[in-house]
């Protein structure tokens, strides 16, 4: 079974910079995706960007550059880099891995049967 351990959350500044990491291990997919996705409190869990098992990547975000995924084939290890945070980023973030079925889907959390414990961001103004 898959195992995804996320990394790297704390506190931060407004306008500040993290980046996420996702160690994945017993990694089985040939084809994938791999995703992050965030959840407030109180809100529903919300998909922020995918990279396929060819590397290329999709954003849900109307802001571009400010969130960037990446991936080290060789450490097997998913990254969210979060630039210029605000606030409202404030989050558990969790990555995601399924397997590729034509698409990567960042609206149905549910195409994704391998999740992590989440990581928290908390950003401050």
């Amino acid at each position: 079974q898959v195992q995804l351990v996320e990394s790297g959350g704390g506190s931060a500044q407004a306008g500040g910079s993290l980046r996420l990491s996702c160690a994945a291990s017993q990694f089985t997919y040939t084809r994938y995706c791999m995703s992050w996705f965030r959840q407030a409190p109180g809100k529903e869990r919300e998909g922020l960007g995918y990279i396929n098992s060819a590397g290329n990547t999709g954003y849900a975000t109307a802001e571009p550059g400010r969130f960037i995924i990446s991936k080290d084939n060789a450490k097997n290890t998913l990254y969210l880099e979060i630039n210029s945070l605000k606030p409202e980023d404030t989050a558990m973030y969790y990555c995601a891995a399924g397997p590729w079925v034509g698409y990567c889907s960042l609206a149905d959390p549910a195409r994704y049967d391998s999740w992590g414990r989440g990581t928290q961001v908390t950003v401050s103004s």
